[in-house]
């Protein structure tokens, strides 16, 4: 039998780190599992992007994070949290999916897809971005339609739809179209919605400009090999189409959550249940930390707000051993 870890964390992304820098300080055995790579969300982001916040609100651990910008590009973040998994010899095992935990005595026993941990107290710091919000239209199956969106150089000359009025639908638009690409977009609201303030005036002027296209308070209603339909106020239209970039938003793993027996609110938010002080869940010894916290309200959490998650939670762990030797 594997000796009993103090913590086992789901998740390497900046909180679960956080969260193994903290363990790691106070003495506590610890690992940290992965599904991906490190920061597998990051990687996953546009090749491109730049973040809304500056470096140090996306430091973990007190380590600085230095950047050439006023705000870090996706390719500084990598660099960052990478140096820190190294520098602080953090004990993660990558492409290791977590399947299941089962409550034995006084610990947990997780199964993952390489084997299994006894732990006495478990942390979810699962991100959102790797279950995408589906269009659920005819044809959202296809090859050509992406709820991803990576590289602007794929969509030289190509007729692509983007469906989203936030932040990834803008950049996509953007890139896309700069790169050659003829773009339009659709949105479900009146007008676009909250975009970075750097990039929303050149959205709104490519748009004005007729140089991008926009079709306001529409939706796809069906998607084809070499075109979509939409429904739009004046109307269905049917335009040719080579790709759709559906940047529609993400969700957290709420079948994960359900499996492992956390509550969720019986509500389209879909919030989980914890305990905002010490961020215990209704299973004792189970914590959240990070974007999951806030169910569907994914822009509720970021790196920079949740970052004391992993403080309070092992503040909390470490106090409650000592209640237990005295």
């Amino acid at each position: 039998m594997k000796d009993i870890l103090d913590i086992l964390i789901i998740g390497a992304g900046p909180i679960g780190l956080a969260a193994g820098l903290e363990a790691q300080r106070e003495g506590l055995s610890y690992l940290i599992v992965e599904r991906g790579c490190l920061v597998n969300s990051i990687y996953n982001y546009p090749l491109n992007m730049t973040f809304f916040s500056t470096s140090e609100r996306l430091e973990i651990g007190g380590i600085p994070f230095t950047s050439l910008n006023a705000k870090p590009t996706r390719a500084e973040a990598l660099e960052y949290y990478r140096r820190v998994a190294d520098s602080a010899d953090l004990n993660i095992n990558l492409f290791e999916e977590v399947q299941h935990l089962q409550p034995e005595d006084d610990v947990y026993r997780i199964f993952t897809s390489k084997g299994e941990y006894p732990a006495r107290n478990v942390v979810v710091a699962l991100g959102f971005y790797g279950i995408p919000n589906l269009l659920n239209v005819p044809g959202e199956g296809l090859p050509k339609v992406r709820h991803y969106y990576f590289d602007p150089h794929y969509y030289f000359r190509q007729k692509v739809v983007v469906v989203g009025a936030n932040n990834s639908a803008a950049d996509a638009a953007l890139e896309t179209w700069r790169k050659g690409a003829d773009v339009t977009m659709v949105v479900r609201q009146p007008e676009l919605g909250s975009i970075k303030y750097w990039t929303k005036p050149d959205l709104e002027n490519r748009i004005k400009a007729g140089e991008i296209k926009a079709y306001f308070n529409s939706s796809i209603t069906d998607i084809r090999e070499r075109e979509i339909d939409i429904q739009t106020p004046e109307g269905r239209l049917t335009l040719e189409n080579d790709f759709v970039l559906a940047m529609t938003g993400y969700q957290p793993n709420f079948s994960f959550l359900e499996k492992i027996g956390v509550k969720l609110s019986n509500d389209e938010k879909r919030y989980p249940q914890y305990d905002s002080e010490t961020m215990e869940t209704n299973l004792p010894r189970v914590y959240l930390a990070g974007v999951v916290c806030g169910g569907m309200d994914t822009h509720v959490w970021f790196i920079e707000n949740s970052r004391e998650h992993a403080v309070k939670i092992i503040k909390h762990i470490k106090e409650e051993q000592q209640a237990e030797k005295v």
